[in-house]
């Protein structure tokens, strides 16, 4: 089952199981288990990557079929839909789409002929087809709410909550008395001196709700959700979170767009509320913001090449590239504050000396010469893990890599 928005008065899914158990029944199949995606959009997530089907498509040995109730359930894109066809008759496994009105689903086995193929492409085409239709129409509807300062959706700005627009129709934005009090004190840590990583370990410490939590709990739905693959009760504070806060012009009251003011026709700010800070107040907070992370900064990568491969051993999650203030090269460095968790003993190690640690490692285990790719080393199942290393030392640390902080592993391939 999949449903782009999830609300109280839906009765979608009700009606899509009953039209999954019908479908198995006439075909003489038992149903073993369901996979739910509510709230997720076909048109922007692939089914390989929804939460719920994923792990089932993952597992592709413990069943013999699955059962959508229409195709635009499964797919809305062309593309999507072949690489589906692809995947079931790589794993011998049958697709089942349910067609209501013609009282008999669309079955695609994996010898499946070209009539079947193609009847599916046309169906994933129209769909594709429906998704941009409406697509255009919530952008155009969403042009006119911004030109007017009312609120059409989506989640609201921290520091604010959803009340009665003015004119008597729609919505506008309110100070939300509880949140405000948390935006004044997050700038005045800012103008005290603190720096956002210690201030979201404050707000954690407060127990104070995430804006993405706080606006669960204002529409009466539980917080927390699935993130990076992981479920969480409630989601926890970062400095990029934080950094969102304070960038943001919706603080001095402005109706937002991709991250700048929407603007009328004569070039003056559209107001979607009462500010939260006066527009000096704003650009002095802009200010100190931007003096802190003034710098010397390496070009950054388009994807650098151990996302995914390099580990760190302190906690096992991810390192990512960071750059470095005043100097010309960046590192990779365990990121457990940005994932909103600690780490005892965080590791990190220039970059440039981590890839070609780890290219030669490949090559001498594959025996393999030339360029060696990100897609390479996750394809063979490579692993470098971190761990940090000692504080202080002379010259010799600038030679390069301490290679007894490093384990280089091959694990199954993905």
């Amino acid at each position: 089952m999949r449903l782009s928005y999830l609300t109280e008065v839906t009765t979608s899914p009700g009606r899509q199981r009953a039209s999954i158990q019908l479908c198995a029944q006439r075909l003489g199949f038992t149903l073993i288990g369901e996979a739910a995606d509510l709230g997720v959009s076909a048109h922007k997530m692939p089914p390989f990557e929804r939460p719920s089907l994923s792990t089932w498509l993952q597992r592709p040995d413990e069943y013999d079929a699955i059962v959508w109730s229409h195709v635009d359930r499964a797919v809305r894109s062309v593309a999507h839909m072949s690489e589906l066809i692809e995947w079931g008759q790589m794993h011998a496994r049958t697709l089942v789409f349910g067609m209501p009105e013609e009282h008999q689903p669309l079955v695609v086995t994996p010898q499946a002929d070209g009539d079947a193929i193609r009847r599916c492409m046309n169906l994933a085409y129209a769909a594709e087809q429906e998704a941009r239709t409406i697509s255009a129409r919530l952008t155009s509807a969403h042009e006119v709410l911004r030109s007017t300062g009312r609120y059409g959706g989506g989640l609201v700005p921290f520091g604010y909550k959803k009340a009665p627009h003015q004119s008597g129709v729609g919505w506008c934005l309110a100070p939300d008395p509880e949140t405000l009090n948390v935006v004044h004190s997050i700038v005045d840590d800012v103008h005290s001196g603190l720096s956002l990583v210690a201030i979201a370990h404050k707000l954690e410490a407060a127990g104070v709700l995430v804006p993405r939590d706080r606006h669960a709990q204002l529409q009466g739905r539980p917080t927390g959700g699935r993130r990076h693959g992981r479920d969480f009760e409630r989601f926890r504070w970062t400095a990029g979170s934080l950094s969102k806060i304070l960038r943001t012009p919706a603080l001095m009251g402005h109706r937002v767009h991709r991250g700048t003011t929407v603007r009328d026709a004569e070039g003056a700010p559209v107001l979607i509320g009462p500010p939260l800070l006066t527009e000096e107040e704003f650009q002095v907070l802009q200010d100190i913001l931007n003096a802190r992370s003034n710098g010397i900064h390496p070009k950054r990568r388009e994807t650098s090449l151990l996302i995914g491969i390099a580990h760190c051993a302190g906690c096992s999650g991810r390192m990512y590239f960071a750059t470095r203030k005043a100097y010309a090269y960046g590192d990779y460095a365990c990121r457990a504050s940005a994932r909103g968790t600690t780490c005892s003993t965080p590791a990190a190690m220039r970059a440039s000396w981590l890839d070609e640690y780890t290219v030669s490692q490949y090559r001498e285990a594959f025996a393999v010469d030339g360029a060696v790719t990100r897609e390479q080393l996750l394809r063979d199942g490579v692993r470098v893990t971190v761990a940090k290393g000692r504080s202080g030392g002379g010259p010799e640390r600038l030679a390069g890599p301490d290679t007894s902080r490093l384990t280089f592993t091959l694990g199954p391939r993905p």
